[in-house]
């Protein structure tokens, strides 16, 4: 049970936080970078909900996507086993899998590359897939130092493509995606 009574706590003024095992580690320690930049995704996809409303079935998506966003954060904020600690699981990564599956199987394939615009749903739809693939980064970077969940980091990569496919389905319902022309302003 979560219990937030409390929130000015002044415990991290000295540049300190506590790991989700109570150790308490300089905040730009690499785990906090990386569970940190996962919050941030989870901000940048609540900002791609506001301009989704008329899309239930992406909404409700999302949804569970940030609610599992905070799974991936719990997991990275723990080190080691940490016995019953909540773990990501590979089931979530399945299921973004299908998601990303049913959604592209409906898109015109790609001819080109994509531009990171459109419509307002699948431009923010594209920051958040960019944030994703920094805490990506910033999770192999910790598995490279420290013991890491491999499915947070599996997890990690569907998002970002799920994120990606659904920037476009945005897109296909408002006209088509921005496609990149190479060399086109020389």
């Amino acid at each position: 049970m979560v219990k937030l009574d409390v929130i000015t706590t002044r415990g991290g003024d000295a540049g300190e936080t506590s790991l989700g095992d109570g150790r308490r580690v300089r905040k730009d320690a690499l785990r906090v970078e990386a569970y940190g930049t996962v919050d941030e995704a989870n901000a940048a996809i609540g900002l791609v909900r506001l301009h989704c409303t008329a899309d239930a079935e992406a909404d409700a998506m999302l949804s569970r996507i940030q609610n599992e966003l905070f799974d991936v954060g719990a997991d990275l904020c723990v080190p080691g086993e940490a016995g019953a600690r909540l773990r990501v699981a590979d089931t979530q990564s399945l299921r973004l899998e299908a998601e990303i599956a049913a959604m592209n199987a409906a898109l015109t394939p790609l001819r080109s590359f994509v531009l990171p615009a459109g419509s307002a749903a699948a431009a923010h739809a594209h920051l958040a897939r960019t944030v994703v693939r920094r805490a990506e980064r910033l999770a192999v970077a910790l598995a490279a130092e420290e013991e890491v969940n491999g499915a947070v980091t599996r997890y990690l990569n569907r998002l970002s493509d799920h994120l990606f496919v659904l920037s476009r389905r945005f897109n296909a319902a408002a006209g088509g995606d921005v496609l990149w022309q190479p060399g086109a302003t020389r």
